[in-house]
């Protein structure tokens, strides 16, 4: 059997669809932040892999799991999230949320409807925002809005990445009764450019996501903190333009990814609207 160590893709924080403890967040949150970005990229490539068989991918999740509980010392990143949550004074309940999701996607290979796919974002994209905001402090009232922002950037990726995820790695996302319905199968996803059929369930999924990205919108308005605010806002903001794009464009032969030059523009462009909202915002009175 492989090491979590061997299977591992290369890929860092820099490389996300959306900023990972950014410059924008306060230097003192970032290290909790990367160790448990660190550990759940380790997780997600175990899961990724199409060297290892599913068996060897459960069994090294559960190294991964037995390291971070202190049950183990196996794998590196395990031990040093352990370290920092206690040092921190953090519980490893998101992590072990997200260790479920990828044990999901060792076996579960298609969904039935959208409830099941938000049922998945539950554990894999959902404790990745509440973590962030545990770090910082926020009140778990932000929970609804943070969930509704992860899911909605987790169906993001599933639809930019539906055609590699299918034909590396046989993982369909999108729920089989809409292709079904739409009179094409999952093998569409293998075509160099998405027939009409696709094209219209791509689309209208996208559609039912903006709904999730509008239950966020409040959050960035409601963090404390500044600096996470800005970062959650700007995250916001590459959502919609991503999700437009997903509703206007075929993610099998047209860009649906944002260059570093398309993050810096949207940017700069959302900045004044996002300082006003934050001079605008209600002050809570001295306890």
């Amino acid at each position: 059997m492989s090491s979590v160590a061997e299977l591992q893709s290369g890929k860092g924080h820099s490389d996300e669809n959306f900023p990972v403890a950014s410059f924008l967040i306060a230097p003192r949150h970032r290290p909790p932040v990367m160790a448990f970005y660190k550990f759940v990229r380790a997780a997600d490539d175990v899961a990724d892999s199409p060297a290892a068989s599913a068996d060897d991918k459960l069994a090294l999740l559960e190294q991964m799991r037995a390291s971070l509980m202190g049950e183990s010392d196996a794998v590196p990143e395990g031990m040093r999230l352990r370290e920092t949550l206690a040092a921190h004074g953090l519980a490893p309940a998101h992590a072990l949320d997200l260790l479920e999701a990828f044990r999901r996607d060792c076996t579960k290979l298609r969904y039935r409807d959208w409830d099941e796919l938000i049922d998945y974002c539950r554990y894999s994209a959902m404790p990745v925002g509440r973590f962030v905001l545990d770090v910082h402090g926020e009140s778990r009232d932000l929970w609804p809005a943070n969930d509704a922002l992860c899911a909605a950037l987790q169906v993001i990726n599933h639809l930019q990445d539906c055609a590699k995820d299918y034909c590396e790695l046989n993982r369909v996302y999108i729920p089989e009764p809409l292709l079904a319905a739409a009179g094409v199968g999952v093998e569409a996803l293998a075509g160099d450019k998405a027939n009409p059929a696709l094209a219209g369930v791509i689309a209208g999924l996208a559609r039912r996501n903006a709904g999730l990205l509008d239950t966020a919108r409040p959050l960035a308005r409601a963090v404390r903190d500044g600096r996470l605010a800005l970062e959650v806002d700007l995250i916001q903001t590459l959502a919609d333009d991503l999700n437009t794009l997903l509703i206007r464009r075929d993610p099998l032969s047209q860009p649906v990814h944002h260059s570093k030059m398309d993050v810096a523009a949207l940017f700069l462009k959302r900045f004044p609207a996002f300082a006003l909202m934050r001079l605008t915002r209600p002050r809570l009175s001295p306890a």
